[in-house]
C-alpha cells in the first residue's frame, strides 16, 4: 500500500540542497513504494516547525510525517517540544527501541536522541534526530515496517482507517 508521507528537516545550518538526510529519508520511502507529498526545510524554531507540521496534520491527503532535526539538548532544538503538544497519542516504544538500536552504534550517546512518534488528527507522526546514521536506523530498522502492510502480526497501516475513530 502506497502512503503520502511529508518530510521536515529542522536545522539552522542546512539547505535543501545538502540535506543528505532528508535525500536519504526520500529514497528509502520512494523505493519502498510511498509517494512524497511535501519536503520542507524550517529552522529550529518551533513556531515555524509547528505550523509545518500542523498544516500536514489538518491535510486530509498526507497520512505520515517525517521530520529531522532539532532534537538535541542544546538551546535551540525544540523540534520534540514543538511537535509534543500537537500529538492525540504517543507511540512510546518508538523511542525507546530506537534508542536500544542507536546504542549498538554511538553507546551512551543514544541516551541524548529525543526521538518520538505519535499520532495527531490521524496522521502518524516521526521525530527522528538529524543525522544520516540516525534517519537510516530509524527508518531500515523501525519505520518502513511499521509503514509496510505486510508486517505481521501487526503494523500502523491496519490502523491508519481507524485513527480518527471518536
Amino acid at each position: 500500500m502506497s502512503l503520502a508521507i511529508a518530510l521536515l528537516t529542522v536545522s539552522d545550518t542546512r539547505t535543501l540542497a545538502e540535506d543528505s538526510s532528508g535525500d536519504a529519508l526520500q529514497q528509502r520511502l520512494e523505493a519502498a513504494g510511498h509517494r512524497l507529498v511535501e519536503r520542507l526545510l524550517v529552522p529550529d524554531d518551533r513556531y515555524q516547525i509547528r505550523a509545518a507540521i500542523s498544516s500536514w496534520i489538518a491535510d486530509p491527503a498526507v497520512q505520515v510525517v517525517i521530520s529531522s532535526g532539532g532534537t538535541g539538548l542544546t538551546g535551540r532544538d525544540g523540534t520534540p517540544e514543538a511537535v509534543a503538544p500537537l500529538l492525540d497519542k504517543t507511540i512510546d516504544g518508538f523511542g525507546e527501541l530506537f534508542r536500544v538500536l542507536s546504542f549498538e552504534t554511538i553507546g551512551t550517546s543514544s541516551l541524548q536522541s529525543r526521538c518520538l512518534a505519535g499520532v495527531a488528527n490521524g496522521t502518524v507522526i516521526f521525530v527522528l534526530p538529524g543525522s544520516l546514521d540516525a534517519v537510516q536506523t530509524a527508518w531500515d530498522r523501525l519505520i518502513a515496517a511499521q509503514l509496510n502492510a505486510d508486517t505481521r502480526p501487526c503494523n500502523l497501516v491496519q490502523l491508519l482507517p481507524r485513527l480518527r475513530e471518536v
